[in-house]
């Protein structure tokens, strides 16, 4: 991560002497993290193509636009709907790999009725929509759009767990069914974010809407208790991300 660290100095450095705005590639939640940790000279935000999106780019400069982002969104659909496969995103990652697409260069996959909404830097946008005809075993047509269908993203879906308290790890555990033990291995191999910033934590008690990350799991929004049982444990509120 030094050499990441660096690469994420010298451009808040060059936006400072050069007075323009650097991004940097999309990250991933680990170098999110480390952006949180480190204290810049100028203004710096991330921002993934759309509010909540998991990879995002660092920009720095000033008055920075969300709009002056280097994002394109490739849209991927079936050439015949009636006979395509259920595409996952992992097939549409592993088609894009298979082009030599570096993951830096990719944001989020959205997926919705099949279609694939793919983030990626300008830079790369027409070459994925002239060369990306087929994922998994289906053909598909590429275009690039002006944004994301409000439909697209989903809304994450509220569920109800019961919990002891609102400790981290207690809620992760009943999130996931995961055992205690297996929730603090989960801790130990750093791969629990709270709002993209690595939490070793284990008690550590959420706000309201932060979004914890389980890396190899999904993500979901906290929202917070809505009251207790008759046992005296806690109803919590969670939204899971599909």
């Amino acid at each position: 991560m030094e050499i990441f660290e660096k690469r994420l100095t010298e451009l808040a450095d060059r936006a400072k002497t050069r007075c323009y705005t650097t991004f940097s590639d999309f990250l991933n939640l680990e170098e999110e993290s480390v952006f949180h940790a480190l204290h810049f000279n100028i203004d710096c935000c991330l921002f993934g193509g759309y509010d909540g999106a998991e990879r995002c780019i660092a920009a720095f400069g000033y008055e920075i636009s969300k709009d002056a982002f280097p994002i394109a969104i490739v849209t991927a659909e079936p050439v015949s709907p009636k006979f395509a496969d259920t595409l996952t995103h992992r097939d549409f990652l592993g088609s894009l790999m298979g082009l030599g697409i570096k993951r830096e260069v990719l944001g989020d996959i959205v997926i919705t009725d099949n279609v694939g909404y793919i983030l990626c830097l300008n830079s790369i946008a027409e070459y994925i929509v002239q060369n990306l005809n087929k994922v998994k075993h289906t053909s598909v047509k590429c275009s690039v759009i002006d944004k994301l269908p409000e439909t697209a993203v989903k809304k994450p879906e509220e569920k109800h767990i019961t919990a002891a308290s609102e400790r981290l790890d207690v809620i992760v555990s009943a999130v996931y069914n995961f055992s205690r033990s297996a929730v603090k291995e989960l801790f130990n191999e750093r791969k629990i974010y709270v709002n993209s910033r690595l939490c070793e934590n284990f008690s550590h008690i959420p706000k309201e809407n932060d979004i914890i990350s389980v890396r190899g799991y999904g993500r979901f929004i906290y929202y917070g208790p809505l009251g207790s049982t008759r046992k005296n444990r806690l109803i919590l509120s969670v939204g899971i991300y599909k």
